[in-house]
C-alpha cells in the first residue's frame, strides 16, 4: 500500500483558520458577542472556519453551533473542574492509571476546537500543568508497569502534535514488549478532516505502527451526524486503509445530541462506514456543564429508543458514566429502580460489581443515588 493511496491528491489541500476571539463571528449579533465574550473569558473559545462552515446561522438552537460557541449559562456555579477526581489517579505529570491493564498519556494540551461541555476544560485555562510535552517519564512508568497492555494517547487531541513527535511517541510506545494497543483519542475527523487528507506522513506513522498482533485504535468522536461530511468520511477511510481499527464515543449532550432520531441516524451511518459506536457516556458534573446535562434515567431512555430497529453492529454502544470508582454501565431503568454495573472498576475487586439505586428521574451522577439496601453501596472511596 503506497501513501498516495492513503492520502488526498494535492490539489484538493487545504489548511483551516483557527478562530479564538468571539468578536469575529460577525453572524452572532454584536449584543450577544458581548455577553459570550465574558463567558470565554473563563472557558475559552476556540473554532476554525472549516467547522464553523457546518453551523446554521440562522438556527439559534443548531446543534453544531451548540458545541463550540459559549452559552451565557455556562457561568452557573455548578460542578467541578476534575469531576471524575483524574488527579487522584495521577501517577506521573501527565500520565493517569486508574485500571490495571490501561494507563493514559496526556500529551497535547490542545484540540482542534473546544467542545463547551469538555470534561477537561481546566487544561485549557490559564496555570494548568496537567500535560507533560516531555512524555519520557510517562513511557519510562508505562515500561516499568508490566500489567499495562492499553495506552491511550490523549489530552488535548493527539492529532493536533506535530505529525514528527506523534510518530516518535509511536515507536518509543511500539518498543515496550507488554503495550498491544495503543489508543488514539481524538476529535480531528469531525473538527477538521484535512489534519488527515493531507498528511501522507501521519497516515505512514499510522500504517507502520497498527501492526497485525498490536492494533492502533482511533478512538473517533463525533457527536452529531451532521459532523460525518463527506470529507470526515474519506478522513476515517483513510485511517481505516493505514491501519487503524476506529471506533466512535461520545457524551450525551443536551441540545446536541439527546434526540433519539439524531443518536439513530448518527448509529447508523458510523457502521456504514466501519467506525461503529463503542461508548455513550453520561455527562460529567463539570463546571461550566449545566447547561449541557441530562438526568441519566432520561439518558437511558433516549439511547434505547436510538437503539431500536437498528441492526447489531449499530447498536453496540454501552451507556456508561466515567466515575470516580469506575467506569459504570447503566444497564436498566423501571418504575422503580435504576440499575448499574461496573464495566471497569478502579478497586479490582468492583469489577462486574451490580447495583441497584432508586429510580431518581433528576439525578445526573452516581453521587446523587440512593442505593437500594444491600445492593448498590458505592464503593468506599466515593463515601
Amino acid at each position: 500500500m503506497t501513501l498516495t493511496t492513503l492520502s488526498t491528491p494535492s490539489a484538493r489541500k487545504r489548511k483551516v483558520t483557527y478562530v479564538r476571539d468571539i468578536s469575529k463571528l460577525t453572524e452572532i449579533p454584536a449584543h450577544e458577542r458581548k455577553a459570550l465574550e465574558r463567558v470565554a473569558q473563563k472557558y475559552v473559545f476556540r473554532a476554525n472556519d472549516y467547522y464553523l462552515g457546518l453551523i446554521d446561522w440562522n438556527d439559534p438552537n443548531d446543534p453544531i453551533r451548540q458545541l463550540v460557541i459559549p452559552r451565557v449559562e455556562e457561568l452557573e456555579d455548578w460542578g467541578k473542574l476534575d469531576a471524575s477526581n483524574e488527579a487522584a489517579v495521577t501517577v506521573e505529570k501527565g500520565v493517569q492509571h486508574k485500571y490495571r491493564d490501561t494507563a493514559l498519556l496526556l500529551c497535547n494540551e490542545v484540540c482542534g476546537a473546544y467542545c463547551r461541555y469538555c470534561f477537561r476544560k481546566r487544561l485549557f485555562m490559564d496555570g494548568n500543568d496537567e500535560v507533560s510535552i516531555d512524555v519520557s517519564r510517562g513511557i519510562e512508568y508505562i515500561r516499568q508497569h508490566p500489567e499495562i497492555n492499553n495506552v491511550l494517547l490523549t489530552g488535548g487531541d493527539p492529532l493536533l502534535m506535530a505529525t514528527r513527535r506523534l510518530r516518535e511517541i509511536l515507536a518509543r510506545l511500539r518498543e515496550i514488549p507488554h503495550v498491544k494497543i495503543i489508543r488514539i483519542g481524538t476529535k480531528m475527523p469531525a473538527f477538521n478532516p484535512w489534519r488527515v487528507l493531507d498528511d501522507p506522513e501521519l497516515l505512514d506513522a499510522i500504517s507502520t505502527y497498527s501492526l497485525p498482533d498490536r492494533r492502533i485504535y482511533l478512538m473517533a468522536h463525533f457527536d452529531h451526524p451532521r459532523e460525518l461530511t463527506p470529507d470526515a468520511v474519506r478522513g476515517i477511510r483513510a485511517l481505516q486503509k493505514a491501519g487503524a481499527i476506529v471506533v466512535n464515543q461520545c457524551p450525551l449532550v443536551r441540545g446536541i445530541n439527546d434526540k433519539p432520531r439524531v443518536l439513530r441516524e448518527m448509529f447508523e451511518k458510523l457502521s456504514f462506514i466501519g467506525a461503529p459506536q463503542y461508548y455513550v457516556f453520561q455527562g460529567r458534573p463539570t463546571a461550566g456543564n449545566a447547561p449541557y446535562e441530562v438526568p441519566i434515567v432520561e439518558g437511558y431512555f433516549i439511547i434505547e429508543e436510538a437503539k431500536r430497529n437498528l441492526s447489531g453492529l449499530a447498536k453496540r454502544a454501552r451507556f456508561v458514566m466515567s466515575h470516580e470508582s469506575g467506569k459504570i454501565e447503566i444497564v436498566g431503568v423501571d418504575d422503580r429502580h435504576i440499575y448499574m454495573r461496573y464495566h471497569r472498576a478502579k478497586n479490582p475487586a468492583d469489577e462486574g460489581r451490580f447495583m441497584v439505586f432508586q429510580r431518581d428521574d433528576d439525578a445526573f451522577w452516581l453521587d446523587q443515588l440512593v442505593p437500594v439496601r444491600g445492593l448498590g453501596a458505592v464503593p468506599a472511596r466515593a463515601a
